[in-house]
Order: structure tokens, then C-alpha cells, then sequence
């Protein structure tokens, strides 16, 4: 089998690249809620990672058209106790409880490690369906999750070999001292053997793939995170630079919607 984007998805991830690239935020103006394939999915959402774009995209674009056929045009949250027990700030929020789906009503705001992820907790509300498809929901907020690390991922090693090739130590850029590339390497490795079972999780959407597609992304984009880190140096723990959002999000997201070890616990228990 091969995991080769068609056209239409290539130019899909080229349009969306430009459209945040310059700035743009509106992702409804290009038809974004209409998008219900995982693969198209995926790569919609790696697109939104590889430009941190903040805000409940997963549950908006993703989760909550599952559960419910449309997010109605407003952002939307949702919590899935005791795996996913807080939701983030949006317009509407449901609560699942096993099959059963609920409104939610927010009442505290938590902190999050990611400043534009505000979370709150719900308080049950209304029911609003029974036997609702949970299950498939659920692993839909994992595999898009899985495709924004993949997308933060690429940003962190962009902006790492960028710097690299412009900081310069001893009369030389830095990017070229082996120990630096080393790391670099180790990154898209990762990387690398990462996307094809995101894009597999895509396909099959099972929940031992979509596991192994969590696992595999958070693993990779916290390395791309670390060594980003380490080759920037200093200037990278600072507020006023760009990493820093990448890395905030990388580390709120690598335990989103499932931490890896509860991920790999699921595919021990699929084998």
C-alpha cells in the first residue's frame, strides 16, 4: 500500500499553508468544516500544527461533527472523563459519558502549560443523544491531535536548522559542528518514521493505529522540541521569540487526548 497524497490533497495542504503563513484565521472561508475524510483530516491538521494555530480545532473540525453530523459554525469543546476530563474555552461544550452524550456547562477555568489552551471543567447538562459513536470520536481527536504534533514537529526542526545555519561559534555556523547535525538527524528520523502511521491510522482508524500514531508523534515532535531548545540555547527560553509558542503547544499537546503511556497500554492490549 502507499501512502501517497493525491492532487487534490497536495494542493489542499499547499492552499492552507499559504492562508496561515499570511496570517489568516478565518479557516471556515476555505471550507475547512466540510472536511470529514481522517486522511483529509490529517492533513488538514498537520498544516494547523506546523503553524500553531491555537484555539479547539480538534473538537470543532473533528470530534464534535462526529459526534453530532456539525459544529453549527461555532467553536466547540467537548470532555471525555476520565481520559479527557477537562475541555477547552469555546462557545459550546458537550460531555460524553460512555454512549451518552450531554451539554456541558463550564464553571472553573483551569491553567493550562499552554497559555492559548484555557481549560475548563463541565458540569453535566441536558442529554442530548444516546448511543452516540464515542468510541470512533474519540480516536478522531487522537489521530488529528497526533497530525498537529507531526505538523509542530516540522516547524521545530525548520526553525532549528534555520538558526543553526545563522548562528555562528568560532567563525562558523553552528549547523555545521557534526554534534549539531546529529541531532538534527535524529529529529527528522523521527519525524519521518512517524508520518506513515499517522497517515495508516488514517486509513484503518483503529484504535491499536491511532494509538501507535499518538505514541509515535508525541515521541517525535518532544524531541524536536528538546533539540530545538538546545541549538537555540537561551534565546529560546524567552517569551519574545517564536519558538516558544511551538514548544508550549508541543508539550501541552504530547498528553492531550491520551498520554503516550496510556496510548501504548491500548496497543499492548490490541495485540
Amino acid at each position: 500500500m502507499m501512502f501517497t497524497l493525491s492532487a487534490e490533497q497536495t494542493d489542499f495542504a499547499s492552499v492552507l499553508h499559504d492562508f496561515l503563513g499570511a496570517g489568516g484565521t478565518d479557516l471556515a472561508s476555505l471550507g475547512v468544516d466540510e472536511v470529514t475524510d481522517p486522511v483529509d483530516l490529517v492533513v488538514l491538521f498537520e498544516e494547523v500544527g506546523h503553524h500553531a494555530v491555537a484555539g479547539p480545532l480538534v473538537e470543532t473540525l473533528a470530534v464534535v461533527p462526529a459526534l453530532i453530523g456539525s459544529s453549527g459554525g461555532s467553536s466547540c469543546s467537548v470532555a471525555f472523563p476520565p481520559l479527557l476530563p477537562h475541555a477547552l474555552e469555546a462557545d459550546r461544550y458537550l460531555l460524553v459519558d460512555g454512549e451518552t452524550l450531554r451539554e456541558g456547562t463550564p464553571t472553573t477555568e483551569l491553567d493550562s502549560v499552554d497559555p492559548t489552551r484555557r481549560l475548563v471543567e463541565l458540569t453535566p447538562g441536558p442529554v442530548i443523544a444516546t448511543g452516540a459513536p464515542t468510541a470512533r470520536a474519540f480516536d478522531l481527536g487522537v489521530l488529528t491531535t497526533s497530525a498537529q504534533l507531526l505538523g509542530l514537529g516540522r516547524a521545530l526542526l525548520e526553525m532549528t536548522t534555520e538558526h543553526a545555519k545563522a548562528r555562528t561559534q568560532f567563525g562558523t555556523p553552528i549547523g555545521r559542528f557534526q554534534a549539531v547535525k546529529h541531532h538534527l538527524a535524529n529529529v527528522l528520523i523521527g519525524l519521518e518514521l512517524a508520518r506513515p502511521l499517522v497517515f495508516g491510522a488514517a486509513v484503518t482508524m483503529s484504535a491499536r493505529d491511532v494509538s501507535a500514531a499518538k505514541v509515535a508523534t508525541s515521541d517525535a515532535a518532544w524531541q524536536a522540541a528538546r533539540v530545538a531548545l538546545q541549538v537555540h540555547g537561551a534565546i529560546g527560553y524567552t517569551a519574545e521569540h517564536g519558538l516558544g509558542r511551538f514548544l508550549l503547544q508541543t508539550r501541552a499537546l504530547r498528553t492531550a487526548w491520551g498520554s503516550p503511556s496510556m496510548h501504548r497500554a491500548r496497543v499492548l492490549e490490541a495485540l
